[in-house]
């Protein structure tokens, strides 16, 4: 799986593990910050919790997830989808991707 530089900036994002077809990242977002809408043409984002708060929104369907330390979320492609900390402290989560190819098309 190959993995494009990321058009946004965040706290930080390591690589967990990386296949040809399947990528494991923790990310970290400080209070306010946020991935821009887009969408996968084939892979499935899973989303983990490790601590504090993010919030996944997703068009068509239109929908809302906070999800915490502990809890899961996923988004099928080709569903945009922006995630945000709108809290005061930082959250961290893994992002599970797979399988098949990476790409990160940005909606408007």
């Amino acid at each position: 799986m190959s993995q494009q530089p990321q058009p946004y900036k965040v706290r930080s994002i390591h690589i967990v593990a990386k296949g040809t077809d399947v990528l494991v990242r923790e990310y970290t977002l400080d209070p306010g910050e946020q991935i821009p809408w887009h969408h996968h043409t084939s892979v499935v984002d899973h989303y983990y919790g490790l601590e504090g708060t993010v919030v996944i929104e997703t068009r068509k369907p239109a929908g809302r997830h906070e999800i915490g330390a502990g809890q899961a979320a996923s988004v099928t492609p080709p569903t945009a989808h922006h995630l945000s900390n709108p809290t005061s402290m930082q959250c961290r989560f893994l992002l599970i991707q797979g399988v098949g190819p990476y790409d990160f098309v940005k909606e408007a």
